[in-house]
């Protein structure tokens, strides 16, 4: 089955709330402004089997809410990363962040060229952001960057 990946839009909210929710994550800072920031990945009846979205900055962005179903295979993931990664590029940013505390996700991630961080690497701009504030109240988060 072939999947394809593309922009959401201002009629995909509901149903990427839902994928979103159905997954326990937040739904917060999703808006008819911010939906362009993610992108979504469809099988060929358009049912949603995966998203990224990415909080913008000025030149940067943090990677946000990479969600896919059950079985769908990698090479459609790292699809999704790579995709996100020339979005950014296209709307002017140097660099993507990414905070997590699964360890067993940084192989994957540095695969992709991504560089694990420190905290005191990360821009001041992001200190701004609810999500990375909850990160910090974390004890085993991990911070990684890619440059555009």
């Amino acid at each position: 089955m072939q999947a394809l990946i593309r922009c959401a839009n201002k009629e995909d909210l509901g149903s990427l709330r839902e994928f979103l929710t159905r997954a326990s994550l937040g739904t917060e800072g999703l808006t008819e402004e911010t939906v362009e920031y993610f992108l979504l990945l469809e099988d060929e009846d358009g049912t949603i089997k995966g998203t990224l979205g990415i909080e913008a900055l000025a030149e940067c962005g943090l990677l946000r809410s990479l969600v896919v179903s059950p079985g769908q295979a990698e090479k459609d993931i790292v699809l999704l990363i790579t995709q996100m990664m020339q979005l950014a590029k296209e709307k002017g940013m140097r660099s993507l962040f990414l905070a997590t505390n699964k360890g067993v996700a940084l192989p994957f991630f540095e695969l992709l060229g991504f560089v694990m961080v420190g905290r005191d690497q990360l821009p001041a701009e992001l200190y701004s952001l609810e999500h990375i504030r909850q990160v910090f109240s974390v004890d085993n988060s991990l911070f990684l960057r890619f440059s555009l």
